[in-house]
């Protein structure tokens, strides 16, 4: 282990899986990891990787499409709860239990390795890009999808740990330049940076867990409109494709070429 990784307790995230083994009531990536990863090229026969992998879920739908996946973390609750889903999809996996800065993979092995909410719990992540590097083929591809610095999660965050009450212990975020930069410092190619506003709100996903401490329960989502949702969802799509938005967004991502 690095002393990046010895920072951060392990621990933290044995618990948070083993506190979450209903994985319905875990938010999902609602697709935008896939999508991203489906626009680079089909994924069946590919060499795939989630590191830190969590539930795994974005990787069991992949490997559903034909791709070769590998779930890599250092939570044995997490990939304890990668097997379940596994097991009930009926899916074989390849489950690894290894540290993000040090893969046990040759150079030159993997086709895409992608992450979502992992490189913001390291002070200086660096260490996992260029493993990513490292370990990806000519020509493969790497996806990191990190919380986008200017929203209001971010206050609210940085006063949870002020408060030693955010459940991660300590978290930073990016901008889309600053996650761009990282990457082109070990070694990649830009593709493509994208972004997302969260679905439901934060303001939703605050209340539902606020209420939830009184036994108050919310849906997961709140009841849409299907008129209303579509056009929404149809100006969303537009003002995603402008640099501008990307530092409104909930969650950005950078995809880059080796």
């Amino acid at each position: 282990m690095t002393k990046n990784t010895e920072k951060h307790n392990r621990q933290v995230w044995e618990r948070f899986w083993q506190e979450r083994q209903e994985i319905g009531e875990v938010y999902s990536n609602s697709d935008r990891l896939i999508n991203q990863i489906l626009s680079l090229r089909p994924p069946k026969d590919l060499w795939i990787m989630e590191v830190g992998a969590g539930s795994g879920r974005d990787g069991l739908r992949l490997a559903e499409m034909g791709a070769n996946l590998i779930f890599l973390d250092y939570a044995e609750s997490s990939l304890r709860t990668i097997q379940g889903l596994a097991n009930s999809l009926d899916q074989d996996v390849n489950l690894i239990r290894a540290d993000a800065f040090h893969l046990p993979f040759q150079g030159d092995t993997l086709d895409v390795i992608f992450h979502q909410g992992l490189l913001e719990h390291f002070h200086d992540p660096t260490g996992i890009l260029k493993e990513n590097y490292r370990t990806l083929k000519s020509d493969g591809y790497a996806v990191a999808d990190v919380p986008q610095r200017f929203h209001p999660y971010t206050v609210v965050k940085h006063i949870l740990i002020r408060m030693n009450k955010w459940f991660a212990g300590w978290e930073t975020e990016f901008s889309p330049g600053q996650l761009e930069g990282l990457f082109k410092e070990c070694g990649f190619t830009i593709k493509r940076t994208y972004g997302e506003w969260m679905r439901p709100s934060f303001f939703y996903r605050s209340l539902r867990e606020t209420l939830k401490k009184i036994s108050i329960k919310l849906p997961l989502y709140p009841p849409r409109m299907p008129i209303l949702s579509g056009i929404r969802n149809s100006v969303r799509e537009r003002l995603l494709k402008t640099r501008a938005a990307l530092y409104t967004v909930m969650d950005v991502g950078v995809i880059g070429r080796k």
